[in-house]
């Protein structure tokens, strides 16, 4: 289960930096090392090595993915490129079945009515971490008015996980 964790902007947005500098230059440094050790031991002197030099950034490209989930992900120094990684597949699982969700809203749903006010509280946050504001004023009106439609069914407005139980009960709906 997701939950929204209070992030720091700036702090986020130099981790992410950070982090995607430190993936990319390992990266580069294996596609060149792999790529000139392809030729040195397979290519020809003065020929054709372009299979060789692609090769071994097609080596290099797997060892990176294998590198970053074995042992970067966990790394601290990686936490917030994860939680946006994390928030953003939570919100696509939500923009999935959002044809429903919106049914479900127009029926009075409360986990339609929940599972979207989650869904604009994450996409808030991911466009206050990635400095989108002009995306997040344009979603204003929409989230009052599905906060107030909330709040005058009783309904509690902050929710700040995914309750998988409202996916289920979103996706049971359009089945029906």
């Amino acid at each position: 289960m997701f939950e929204i964790q209070a992030q720091n902007p700036e702090s986020y947005r130099q981790q992410t930096r950070r982090s995607t500098l430190i993936i990319a230059v390992i990266f580069v440094a294996l596609a060149m090392l792999l790529s000139s050790l392809a030729v040195m031991l397979l290519g020809t002197p003065g020929g054709d090595n372009f299979r060789w030099n692609a090769g071994g950034v097609a080596v290099a490209v797997v060892l990176t993915a294998a590198l970053f989930k074995l042992k970067l992900w966990s790394q601290p120094w990686m936490s917030a490129a994860v939680y946006g990684w994390q928030l953003k597949r939570a919100l696509m699982s939500v923009t999935n079945v959002m044809h429903q969700v919106e049914a479900g809203v127009r029926a009075h749903n409360p986990a339609a009515m929940q599972l979207l006010r989650f869904y604009h509280q994450g996409l808030a946050q991911m466009y206050v971490l990635e400095a989108n504001t002009s995306s997040l004023s344009q979603m204003e009106q929409e989230i009052a008015a599905h906060q107030h439609a909330m709040q005058a069914q009783g309904l509690d407005t902050d929710q700040p996980r995914l309750n998988p139980q409202w996916l289920a009960a979103v996706k049971a709906m359009g089945k029906a």
